[in-house]
């Protein structure tokens, strides 16, 4: 199974391809006008069984831009996402020189990190549709 998460917001949209095992296999951050014509490519490039949409800002408009795409869309709750998006991105790019001096929590990644709060929002996914024995 491959989820596509999405973790939209009022400018950007973060998104994730996942499979089954929730290991990301692409990330990246869209402008929201250019994102429809994203999916549409992801869609020609992975076999998406389902995108799972946070259920934060500007999710209804992004859903209902989505709905007619043939695959099932399911909201997430995106509690927290972003700031342990920051602890994932960290763990993947550890500071380097004196910045790793400073405790994580004190830093700021330098870029944004919406793609890897999409990753979070389609492992929610994955977990709630394992804990409910494969039903959504």
């Amino acid at each position: 199974m491959t989820i596509l998460g999405v973790d939209p917001g009022t400018r950007k949209v973060g998104f994730a391809v996942l499979d089954d095992a929730g290991t990301p296999r692409e990330l990246g951050i869209e402008p929201i006008e250019s994102f429809g014509r994203r999916v549409r490519s992801l869609l020609e490039t992975w076999v998406i069984d389902a995108i799972a949409i946070g259920a934060g800002t500007n999710a209804a408009a992004l859903k209902g831009d989505l709905s007619g795409l043939g695959v099932p869309l399911v909201c997430v709750d995106e509690y927290e996402t972003t700031l342990r998006a920051r602890s994932l991105y960290f763990a993947d790019h550890p500071p380097r020189g004196w910045r790793r001096l400073i405790p994580l929590g004190m830093q700021l990644p330098p870029r944004p990190v919406d793609d890897y709060a999409a990753v979070l929002i389609a492992r929610r996914y994955l977990a709630d549709r394992g804990n409910r024995g494969g039903r959504v």
